[in-house]
């Protein structure tokens, strides 16, 4: 009777593990897709800001297609993307290089900086910039947390039986990459 008593002791310890590991996974990617929509909160704000950004500087610049098409194309795929994943991270890095495209074209135009709705339009862009790249850190910390805990003996036994698998990071791309971390060249007049 002892016996059978560990053995129903045993099995049952690792019943309670195995239901406890799959919780904390669970729990894991629940805080990563929570992490998420504070990104997309974010985002969604700057998508509903690009087009009164676009407008005010068409008005000075209308002679810059290019720019205003990219900022439209942009748009147009993040709305296509699915909610979360590589290609909606790959969208939103377009929105990103579209903004910096409309950043280029004022820097052209002396009047259009000086606009009070354009320069309240940029403070609002770059607080809502400043604000994605807090969530972002914020979403890649639970990213990896997730990852790790999928990856982690023993949850890697059950974690691929219950459809828990690693996640794609939100990064930026790498030729932003290279040019963020590119040390400034600092030049005094002469």
């Amino acid at each position: 009777m002892s016996g059978g008593l560990i053995i129903l002791l045993v099995i049952g310890a690792i019943a309670l593990m195995a239901v406890m590991l799959y919780n904390r996974l669970v729990a894991l990617r629940q805080r990563r897709g929570n992490a998420f929509s504070d990104i997309d909160v974010q985002l969604e704000q700057r998508y509903n800001t690009l087009p009164n950004m676009v407008e005010t500087v068409k008005a000075y610049a209308s002679h810059e297609k290019s720019v205003f098409e990219n900022v439209t194309n942009a748009r147009a795929a993040v709305k296509g993307a699915s909610r979360m994943g590589e290609d909606r991270f790959a969208a939103e890095q377009q929105v990103s290089a579209a903004i910096m495209g409309l950043y280029a074209v004022a820097e052209n135009y002396p009047q259009l900086k000086a606009d009070a709705n354009f320069q309240r339009l940029q403070d609002e862009l770059t607080d809502l910039e400043n604000k994605i790249s807090a969530a972002r850190r914020f979403f890649n910390a639970a990213t990896s947390e997730y990852n790790t805990a999928v990856q982690q003996f023993p949850a890697n036994l059950l974690a691929g039986a219950f459809g828990f698998h690693t996640e794609v990071f939100f990064e930026i791309d790498d030729a932003r990459a290279e040019k963020v971390r590119e040390v400034p060249q600092v030049k005094f007049g002469s």
